[in-house]
């Protein structure tokens, strides 16, 4: 094999680092946040409310700004289900896995949403139309089943009411 035909090594793609968007909306949430005792849980959920997520690219401002390392706060985005780390679908789709939804049919309803959809929890369904999350108590425990979808409250929910739904979605998205 002459060297002529040999690739050079690829070298792995750097993270382009935050948009101007991002960067403002971390730098916002950071000075809003920073001083606050056990700042880094909510600095997170004000990225995540302006931007949808938290960015890979962002961990490392609200490292440096808290004195903390990237790990540490990688850590506590990957453990708490709520934060997302990729954008979210056009809608966000939020079923409560709480005992009282899990026992007045909860579980008919993650496997309706999960077969419609055709994924699984923290993915986003084909086209970026919806993303399913599970949620763990939304604290409307007698309306049970509950959702929410796009922030509103929706509860004693039926497989019928749920297809409803889920329609609606795909002829609006």
């Amino acid at each position: 094999m002459s060297s002529a035909s040999l690739k050079p090594a690829t070298m792995p793609l750097q993270d382009p680092g935050p948009t101007p968007a991002e960067r403002a909306a971390v730098q916002a949430a950071i000075d809003a946040c920073r001083a606050l005792p056990g700042a880094l849980l909510p600095l997170l959920h004000a990225v995540q409310d302006a931007l949808g997520y938290v960015p890979a690219s962002a961990l490392p401002l609200i490292a440096q700004a808290l004195n903390l390392s990237r790990a540490e706060v990688h850590g506590v985005v990957s453990f708490y289900p709520h934060f997302r780390s990729a954008p979210p679908g056009r809608h966000v789709l939020q079923l409560c896995r709480a005992e009282s939804c899990q026992a007045m049919g909860g579980g008919a309803l993650e496997a309706l949403a999960r077969q419609r959809l055709g994924i699984d929890y923290h993915a986003t369904s084909a086209g970026g139309a919806v993303t399913l999350e599970p949620v763990y108590c939304l604290g409307n425990c007698a309306l049970s089943p509950a959702l929410l979808l796009d922030g509103e409250l929706v509860g004693r929910v039926t497989p019928q009411r749920l297809s409803e739904l889920l329609d609606t979605l795909e002829t609006a998205s």
